[in-house]
């Protein structure tokens, strides 16, 4: 049994880079499918209650934008991490979200509620800061596109080679 432990161990430790994939993919799925929540669930009541615990239903105007910020935001920006496309720039757009959602909605439900809602809300956070940070890695639309740690705004053509002088 300790050796197939060990096998275990020695089989992911030869394929690190592919486990923040994991994660990226798998934060993007929930974050989609909290995005297609939303966008699904029309019903006024959910959208209303989760703004006035924030204490921002009195502006209905931000109100309809932040709706419809965070919606988009989890649906394309969810989609956009599982494929690994944008990755960067998926991540960065979700932040402001859960930083709201941290500090202003889940905040006086303290920590160890039992819905765990900041709990959670702080860990989807913190990896997404840690995927803005880290990037797409191999199993990514941005590996393949654009090259190993390169995101478009790092594509740039390959400098000339040195022109040696000849005697």
């Amino acid at each position: 049994m300790q050796e197939r432990v060990q096998r275990f161990i020695d089989w992911a430790e030869t394929r690190r880079e592919y486990w923040l994939d994991c994660i990226r993919i798998y934060l993007g799925l929930g974050l989609f499918a909290r995005g297609l929540l939303m966008i699904t669930n029309t019903s006024p009541g959910y959208i209303i209650d989760f703004f006035e615990r924030a204490g921002q239903a009195s502006a209905w105007l931000g109100t309809s934008f932040l709706v419809h910020y965070v919606m988009v935001a989890h649906f394309v920006g969810g989609l956009l991490l599982v494929l690994g496309f944008l990755t960067r720039l998926a991540a960065i757009v979700q932040i402001p979200i859960l930083f709201g959602a941290v500090f202003f909605v889940h905040r006086q439900d303290g920590l160890f509620a039992l819905g765990q809602s900041l709990e959670f809300s702080a860990l989807v956070l913190f990896l997404l800061v840690i995927i803005t940070i880290a990037g797409a890695g191999k199993l990514s639309l941005d590996y393949f596109t654009f090259g190993p740690g390169r995101t478009p705004a790092h594509r740039e053509e390959e400098p000339p080679a040195p022109v040696v002088p000849t005697v």
